[in-house]
């Protein structure tokens, strides 16, 4: 099942999401790379600054959903002010339909 992972950051933490940034896109190759990871990037701002993120996961359950968000190195910085997960259906221009 897919789930859409909606992030957004804390007000002014800009700084803290480059300094995770590395480890972040480590653990989204990993994820990429064992065909958990369907999409991902960040929202932007008015500036066209990253200001939160978004991405698309497939879990066998919301619970297997919310550990996998767990672990993303932003998260464990403390980089989010809100993290929602919802299932989703991707039914329009999926490369797997």
């Amino acid at each position: 099942m897919l789930f859409a992972v909606l992030c957004t950051d804390k007000p002014d933490h800009l700084p803290l999401r480059m300094d995770t940034r590395p480890p972040h896109v480590e653990w989204l190759n990993g994820l990429n790379s064992a065909g958990t990871l369907k999409i991902a990037g960040p929202f932007l701002d008015a500036a066209g600054k990253p200001c939160g993120s978004m991405l698309l996961i497939a879990a066998e359950d919301l619970a297997g959903a919310q550990a996998i968000a767990a672990e993303d190195p932003y998260a464990k910085a403390g980089l989010f002010e809100t993290v929602d997960i919802k299932p989703y259906n991707w039914v329009f221009n999926n490369p797997e339909a």
